[in-house]
């Protein structure tokens, strides 16, 4: 089959930012780089992000011993600054006092793309209310490889990261998460998507889901069907590795029970006044805003 040519638009070569000089070997700006890194095969990690890595002052790394076998494969000898979530409340007033003296670092997680699920959030604000550039390195992610392995709606989705360990709370989650009408990404550890299957089926009724493992590696593996049905797949045959879960969302306003809707109306009354959280509810559900915040102003009061 022959396709066309996509159409050409008017700027088809973007501008380069100023602050991340195109030419190879330039010397890099000072500056936090957040930089993606492979989530297994190696050729994923960019040219880029071996300039930058290559090119910093120093890197800012979860374990050292994973980001030191990821330096000594593309060459950079950049000395190595362990910050993860133990350390993170102590090292970062640190970090950004380096920042403060003009230096150039890069924040790397042990695999894929820094800040999803990882900590680093907080230095990424503070460095920014500070003046300093905040540079972002695309590429790997286990997030979204796996969403769009998956086979279902990528135009709208939601990204939970890990769920509670405990069943009371994993569940209480998953309720809060029934009514949203849109795709749901969820991390988890092999030995727990067994159980984590049966509950979403238990929580979220007969819904396609998808469970990657193992993602660009050398065992990659994809498995489809409805979550009762990856339940026992588990359960006949165990995942290994690393276990990204795609669900499908809630597909009509109408096959939503009360307790859903109210899980997401508690969730998003921590955060919104009564009226605002409806809105956003009624966005994600296709309720009447109306309806939904006479049950906010309810179940505030209560």
């Amino acid at each position: 089959m022959v396709t066309a040519p996509p159409p050409q638009r008017e700027h088809s070569k973007p501008s380069q930012p100023d602050d991340v000089p195109a030419a190879k070997g330039s010397a890099l700006s000072p500056g936090l780089y957040l930089v993606a890194t492979p989530i297994g095969n190696l050729e994923d990690l960019s040219p880029r992000a071996v300039r930058v890595l290559q090119g910093v002052d120093r890197i800012l790394c979860e374990d050292s011993r994973v980001t030191g076998r990821l330096l000594q494969a593309c060459g950079s000898d950049r000395p190595l600054w362990r910050y993860h979530e133990h350390n993170a409340e102590r090292a970062r007033p640190e970090v950004l006092a380096a920042l403060d003296r003009g230096e150039r670092l890069a924040l790397v997680s042990d695999a894929g793309t820094p800040l999803i699920s990882d900590p680093g959030f907080k230095l990424v604000r503070e460095a920014r209310d500070r003046g300093h550039a905040i540079i972002p390195i695309p590429g790997p992610s286990a997030l979204l490889a796996a969403l769009v392995v998956s086979g279902l709606p990528t135009d709208r989705f939601f990204f939970q990261g890990f769920l509670p360990a405990k069943a009371a709370a994993r569940d209480k989650v998953l309720r809060e998460l029934a009514p949203l009408r849109a795709t749901l990404v969820l991390f988890e550890s092999a030995k727990r998507a067994e159980a984590t299957l049966l509950a979403a089926a238990a929580v979220l009724g007969a819904r396609p889901a998808c469970l990657a493992r193992e993602l660009t590696k050398t065992f990659e593996e994809v498995r489809t069907g409805e979550l009762a049905e990856l339940a026992r797949s588990c359960a006949m045959d165990p995942p290994r590795g690393e276990v990204v879960l795609v669900i499908g969302g809630a597909t009509t306003a109408a096959t939503l029970d009360d307790a859903a809707i109210d899980a997401a109306l508690e969730e998003a009354l921590q955060r919104l006044p009564p009226s605002e959280a409806a809105r956003e509810v009624a966005a994600l559900t296709g309720h009447k805003r109306q309806d939904l915040y006479k049950r906010a102003l309810a179940l505030q009061s209560s």
